[in-house]
């Protein structure tokens, strides 16, 4: 059925559900996984150009830390269950078009995400990046709640 699966994270409770859940199905099937985290681009509004050097490093470093934070909760609940792992960050600022890319790119043929229940004003305004991935994706999504 599905023998490779693109399990990206943001980190959350939620999302290390989802890890769970993915992982113990990527055994079942015999699949293989691809973790993924998203990093942000990094913007600012500055009328000192030096400020952006230290900045602009900070927060690399910063975004590498949180992806090698992520990715290895992954890496290690893939290696408990025996199941094969890659680990992949892209930086972006729409986690849904770099989702979406790396499945395509990694010839991923499920993605599996968590929903973090967002309604109302607050899904609204805030958006749903799985319910962006859900309606843009050619490649089927299964959403844990």
């Amino acid at each position: 059925m599905f023998k490779h699966i693109l399990l990206p994270t943001d980190g959350s409770p939620l999302s290390e559900i989802a890890i769970q859940k993915s992982i113990s199905l990527a055994k079942t099937l015999g699949a293989k996984v691809t973790g993924l985290y998203v990093i942000p681009e990094y913007h600012t509004f500055t009328w000192q150009a030096e400020m952006l050097s230290d900045s602009s490093g900070d927060f690399a470093k910063y975004g590498l830390a949180q992806a090698d934070k992520f990715l290895g909760v992954i890496s290690d609940k893939a290696k408990e269950a025996g199941v094969t792992a890659a680990l992949l960050h892209l930086t972006s600022d729409h986690p849904y078009e770099a989702i979406i890319k790396a499945a395509e790119d990694n010839q991923c043929d499920l993605i599996t995400m968590a929903s973090h229940g967002r309604k109302g004003i607050q899904g609204v305004l805030i958006g749903s990046e799985t319910q962006k991935v859900l309606a843009h994706s050619k490649i089927p999504v299964l959403v844990y709640r």
